[in-house]
């Protein structure tokens, strides 16, 4: 398999790109990397070429551009070049680090929608605290600002597949973010998509959740419109860091007892710290498209990218986007029976 790297994006750039790609190719033997960036930035820093290949490119999408625009102006940016190898055939994944806009665009719009998938979503593994796994989906995390409940059903289904095939769940409980318990809670939007998914014979449907129960387990995967699920991620982690800043901080204040109490629980605040670690649990996906497209945190350093590299191949390795693509194509009627319910519901 061959996976193309945009080797440019990120803030540590290219550098921890480089070295994560190099610990993730002598970790799996069965991967071709091509790393798309700029030569003499990129070329010095690599050590051993054995399954990496270089194809040199002369523009940069930053953080900062306007993400439709970079895409269709710098069409020799390291990110499009990628997205383009993935498009062609030539590679059979794109990862990147960088602009998060810029690379929703171009698996949209170059690398493109999977046939009857609406509105392509990012989905990320999160921690799960009890229960019986150790990990849930949770999409939509902000490729959508707005949805529509049509698309908060097929992001069941999409996750639903995450789940069986990536985090190795059997049956995943699927549930909607909302404010409250309750199925007539929360906008219309969000009473008809409860609706649509009760009814769905596509996945285990086990009604509305709220942001507070996330990492308590009821769940294996959570489907959230883009705003409402990028704001409780950024709230959850920003929390857990929080608290663990502060517990931190207690201890060292609390003289010399509290520093040998907290001598003795390091080993299980470690524990806790390393599970809540995105550099464990690889990058968010964007599910929908043709081909897996995997973002990693701009800050991400090389054990993250090596680590994102297993969890691409683990999309590969168990057919993870033909599998979505022959559901959905087998289900056409059932996802267009619920559309009219959904346009009955709107017209009443």
């Amino acid at each position: 398999m061959k996976i193309a790297i945009d080797a440019m994006g990120g803030d540590y750039a290219p550098l921890e790109i480089v070295k994560g790609i190099e610990i993730a190719r002598d970790r799996y033997q069965n991967i071709e990397f091509q790393l798309y960036g700029t030569e003499n930035e990129v070329k010095p820093l690599v050590n051993n070429w054995d399954r990496i290949e270089l194809i040199a490119t002369t523009e940069v999408i930053a953080m900062g551009d306007e993400p439709v625009k970079a895409m269709r102006r710098k069409k020799d940016s390291s990110m499009v070049r990628a997205a383009m190898a993935v498009k062609e055939g030539q590679a059979d994944a794109l990862f990147s680090a960088g602009n998060t806009g810029a690379l929703l665009s171009s698996a949209i719009f170059l690398i493109g929608r999977i046939k009857g998938v609406d509105r392509p979503a990012l989905a990320s593994a999160m921690p799960s605290f009890d229960g019986q796994h150790d990990q849930f989906v949770f999409m939509d995390l902000g490729a959508n600002a707005e949805n529509k409940p049509s698309h908060l059903y097929q992001y069941g289904i999409l996750g639903s597949f995450y789940a069986t095939h990536v985090l190795g769940i059997t049956a995943p409980r699927v549930r909607l973010l909302n404010n409250g318990a309750e199925e007539d809670k929360g906008d219309e939007v969000h009473k008809i998509a409860h609706q649509l998914m009760k009814n769905s014979p596509s996945f285990n449907f086990l009604g509305n959740i709220e942001a507070r129960e996330l990492l308590e387990g009821t769940a294996d995967v959570v489907v959230a419109d883009g705003f409402s699920g990028n704001a409780a991620l950024k709230a959850t982690e920003g929390t857990a860091l929080m608290m663990l800043k502060q517990i931190k901080q207690a201890i060292l204040a609390s003289g010399v007892g509290g520093k040998l109490g907290g001598a003795l629980l390091k080993p299980a605040f470690k524990q806790v710290q390393k599970k809540l670690d995105y550099n464990e649990a690889g990058g968010a996906v964007i599910l929908g498209v043709k081909a897996p497209v995997v973002k990693t945190h701009g800050s991400a350093k090389a054990a993250a990218v090596a680590n994102t590299m297993g969890q691409i191949k683990t999309m590969l390795d168990n057919q993870l986007v033909p599998d979505i693509q022959n559901y959905i194509s087998a289900h056409t009627e059932e996802l267009q029976s619920g559309k009219q319910v959904l346009n009955a519901q709107l017209n009443d």
